[in-house]
């Protein structure tokens, strides 16, 4: 199935390269008249401007099969398609949140057109679709005739707006209200704020422009002093003055306990919840709609080809293996668009297209096991130190050891394979235990104290038994005593 699939492929390939080779055979003609109008006049020169023109096509078409036009469309298709993954663009689909979507563009429409403040938090995990679903709702709502000349937005952000201070400067900054300051210099917060807040309660529901703040990392600014800004901004929300919608994105189920009890009063408690629950099939039908180009792709011929081979990669059984397994680790789309991202690098020119061996590869990239990399580049020495770690784990079932405890299981092994080529100097046993604890493949188990012996700090192996195994497989040229060593029952010490 997977080797037919794969002929499926190199003929979508074979097809488009066919489509646009009768533009190289046209080259020729098309370059002397680029020659003549330039007006060179000496017939030597035009000669030579044309073969030479001629040849450069000639090594870009046979050096790269298709080349022609997909050394402009590959670079395209990336740019968009990185924006798609990268950048929560509005301008794809929504999956699985329509009923969180209406609940919400209607909220944005009461204030936008009918001047009702109202407040709302959007709840769920990180990479199910918070932003994505505020910007989409927000493009639809600039969309509508006369709103989006009529409407302010201040977007704020939990971990760069840090405190009270910071976030209204943000807010004054974003609402243009600097050129009304003039030269004014704050000298305190409260005058600050008193600023905005009057700024603010100058309008009414029929005069004033409608105010959207959207706080990201909403339970962030629950923490800052006293809660000054959320207990201010909701109580606007709750009056007749300026229409002000608060919008506020978490991922903490939480947070009505984090707010102090007049801030909560001042809510109006409704939470629209994502969660992703969408099944399998809708999963695959997500795959085929993120790596599928637009109608609007300036490369109709190309766009057609690409779709084609999406179409295809979606009925491969590899493919859907693959995307089985992430599924099965991840539904959020954050997850799948790091796959697709990682199978998106390896277009080039003389790559037009993404085939399974791709996507399979950018699985193993995404699932791969950085602790267990890591293992791979240690020295027999330290290989050998983390196996007798394992050993005392299994022994003192996940008890903290120390440096001593450690080289006396290293001893035990020297000496019952009396190898003298692993029979190192206890300083130098020192120095790969502590390498061991840099790399953060092991850790103390509380503060290191000044007067305290090194060999005896009680220490924590951040490895289990499963990674280290994996590890010792891959390990290149990994001694075989070493690995049964590894393997070995506990009788056998």
């Amino acid at each position: 199935m997977s080797s037919r699939k794969s002929k499926s492929s190199n003929l979508i390939q074979a097809d488009y390269v066919s489509q646009v080779a009768p533009t190289v055979k046209n080259l020729p003609a098309m370059l002397e008249t680029c020659v003549q109008s330039l007006g060179w006049k000496d017939p030597l020169e035009k000669e030579l401007a044309v073969h030479s023109s001629i040849f450069a096509w000639e090594i870009l078409w046979t050096e790269k099969p298709g080349g022609l036009q997909s050394m402009g469309s590959h670079s395209q298709v990336q740019r968009i398609l990185r924006e798609r993954f990268c950048h929560q663009s509005p301008h794809g689909n929504l999956f699985g949140v329509q009923v969180q979507y209406k609940h919400l563009i209607e909220l944005l429409k009461r204030t936008a057109i009918h001047g009702e403040s109202n407040s709302v938090l959007i709840i769920g995990p990180r990479g199910s679709g918070k932003t994505m679903l505020i910007n989409h709702a927000l493009k639809e709502l600039m969309e509508v005739e006369g709103v989006s000349e009529n409407i302010l937005q201040v977007h704020l952000n939990g971990l760069l707006q840090i405190n009270d201070k910071i976030a209204l400067k943000e807010i004054t900054r974003q609402l243009n209200l600097e050129n009304v300051v003039g030269d004014k210099v704050f000298g305190s917060f409260a005058e600050n704020l008193s600023f905005l807040l009057e700024a603010l309660k100058k309008g009414d529901r029929t005069s004033s422009c409608p105010v959207i703040f959207i706080l990201d990392e909403f339970d962030l600014f629950a923490h800052h002093k006293n809660q000054t800004l959320l207990y201010n901004l909701l109580d606007i929300s709750q009056s007749a003055q300026t229409p002000v919608v608060i919008i506020g994105l978490t991922c903490r189920l939480d947070i009505l306990e984090l707010l102090e009890k007049r801030v909560k009063s001042r809510f109006s408690h409704r939470q629209i919840h994502l969660m992703n629950s969408f099944s399998f099939p809708q999963y695959l039908k997500i795959f085929k709609e993120q790596l599928s180009l637009p109608s609007i792709f300036p490369e109709k011929i190309f766009a057609e080809k690409w779709n084609e081979n999406v179409q295809s990669l979606s009925e491969d059984r590899s493919v859907k293996e693959v995307l089985q397994k992430h599924f099965n680790v991840s539904k959020n789309l954050r997850s799948l668009h790091m796959l697709l991202m990682l199978a998106l690098n390896r277009v080039t020119p003389s790559h037009p297209f993404i085939t399974a061996a791709d996507l399979m590869e950018a699985n193993q990239l995404c699932s791969m096991d950085s602790k267990g990399n890591i293992v791979h580049g240690l020295s027999v020495l330290e290989i050998c130190l983390i196996i007798a770690m394992k050993h005392l784990n299994d022994i003192y079932e996940e008890e903290p050891f120390n440096f001593q405890m450690v080289y006396n299981e290293f001893q035990k092994f020297v000496q019952r394979k009396a190898h003298s080529v692993y029979n190192f100097e206890k300083p130098v046993v020192m120095k790969a235990f502590e390498h061991l604890q840099q790399l953060e493949l092991i850790r103390p188990m509380e503060r290191t104290s000044v007067n305290a012996q090194r060999e005896y700090q009680l220490m924590k192996l951040l490895l289990d038994n499963t990674q280290i195994m994996n590890a010792l497989q891959k390990y290149p040229n990994c001694p075989t005593d070493v690995r049964q060593w590894a393997t070995s029952s506990l009788s056998w010490l």
